[in-house]
């Protein structure tokens, strides 16, 4: 038979502190991590959109002066333009609408890791008590 070496409970009790301690700091490093990969996603998709937005915004000018001036042959070209402007607010507003909605549920995914990490360190807390 072998003598199993015996360690004093205090010794134990400090490696499981140890053990809990870096177990915080790894989700504490995990979270920075994914916050950081995630504002970097969003900030190559942010440049994107912006440049996609400005080119969009000059093509779809265009087409409706185009559109304004084709009206205007058979009716006043403030009517036309009216006309134009009403239709294309009918299609803004629900477009608006949306992208707000999604816009408020990427911001609520970064707050997850930052709320698990909170709860670690608030469950070490109870724990070491």
């Amino acid at each position: 038979m072998s003598i199993k070496e015996e360690r004093p409970v205090s010794a134990v009790v400090a490696d499981i502190m140890r053990n809990v301690q870096e177990i915080v700091r790894s989700e504490v490093r995990l979270a920075k991590a994914q916050i950081k990969n995630e504002a970097s996603e969003a900030a190559t998709s942010a440049t994107r959109l912006a440049y996609g937005i400005v080119l969009a915004l000059y093509a779809i000018g265009l087409l409706l002066v185009a559109v304004v001036c084709l009206l205007s042959q058979f009716m006043p070209a403030w009517v036309a333009a009216l006309v134009v402007c009403l239709f294309i607010s009918a299609i803004a507003v629900p477009l608006l609408v949306s992208g707000r909605r999604r816009w408020s549920t990427l911001r609520s995914s970064t707050a997850k890791p930052i709320n698990v990490t909170k709860e670690n360190v608030l469950w070490m807390n109870t724990q070491t008590k």
